[in-house]
């Protein structure tokens, strides 16, 4: 089991609040776990509520039409190095040291 870094425990926790998910805590959720369908169990209005939300807290631009979407929204982990990636804050571009 991966140790979850503070950036995958954040989106957890965006995750349980954002979807109200009552039956399964963000500390639940691994890091490498799927999170649609025999995972956590997310549908694609799930993704659509979540990309609104990751798009507010980090700024990163999540397209619906983008055929990567299926990688970026597999695990939180792969939702973390998307963020890291990709994040905006007011005053530019910014990482995520590589310790989160």
């Amino acid at each position: 089991m991966k140790q979850k870094s503070e950036l995958e425990h954040e989106i957890a926790q965006l995750i349980v609040d954002t979807l109200n998910l009552e039956e399964i805590s963000a500390s639940e959720i691994e890091p490498d776990q799927p999170l649609f369908i025999d995972g956590v169990g997310l549908d694609s209005i799930d993704a659509l509520e979540l990309s609104l939300a990751l798009s507010k807290r980090y700024g990163c631009k999540l397209n619906s039409d983008d055929e990567e979407n299926a990688n970026v929204f597999s695990t939180i982990s792969t939702l973390s190095d998307y963020i890291k990636n990709n994040a905006v804050s007011k005053q530019g571009n910014f990482s995520y040291p590589e310790s989160i």
